[in-house]
């Protein structure tokens, strides 16, 4: 049943995902957290990151480490599977229409008003992940949190340095500071 279940979780979410990884992050959320229950939200944040540092779309390395959890190597194989398969479809079919009817101007329009939903979805993610990453599980904000954001994102806007050597070097910080006893 939990491979049922897997599938079916996955299938919509690959179905509703217009936009990329990002916008699937809220839809991940409402069937991983919300509605199945699989991982709490603290598992869910982990997994973000851990989908952020790994190649590969956010929503296919979710549904590899939830369908894992749930079912093992099989669980994984079918909670990918389900994840694809509409995106799949979906693309193919856009791909035929798009290069059939790209010139109308009805698609163009169809295109343009697509932009503004799928930055909401994306921000909406963003807030969210946000609030649960400065805020510890007992919902006391976390000065630490807080502190390592703010320059984290300083040296990403002023300095344009790589991401991924924030967070590395983020990771060593946290780890430090819990290795000398400091409260994060």
């Amino acid at each position: 049943m939990i491979y049922l279940q897997l599938f079916w979780s996955f299938f919509q979410i690959g179905l509703f995902s217009f936009g990329g990884g990002y916008v699937a992050l809220p839809l991940i959320q409402e069937q991983v957290v919300n509605i199945r229950g699989w991982l709490t939200m603290q598992e869910f944040a982990d997994v973000v990151t851990i989908s952020q540092m790994t190649p590969g779309p956010i929503s296919i390395n979710a549904a590899s480490f939830v369908g894992a959890k749930m079912g093992g190597i099989l669980g994984s194989v079918i909670a990918t599977l389900g994840n694809v398969f509409p995106p799949f479809v979906i693309v193919i079919t856009l791909a035929f229409i798009y290069y059939r009817y790209k010139s109308l101007k009805v698609m163009q329009g169809i295109l343009y008003g697509l932009r503004p939903a799928v930055v909401a979805l994306i921000a909406s993610a963003g807030l969210t992940m946000l609030i649960h990453a400065l805020y510890s599980t007992t919902g006391t904000l976390s000065w630490f949190a807080v502190v390592l954001f703010v320059i984290g994102f300083v040296i990403i806007r002023i300095k344009k340095i790589n991401p991924i050597i924030i967070i590395g070097v983020s990771g060593v910080v946290a780890v430090a500071m819990g290795l000398l006893g400091v409260p994060l």
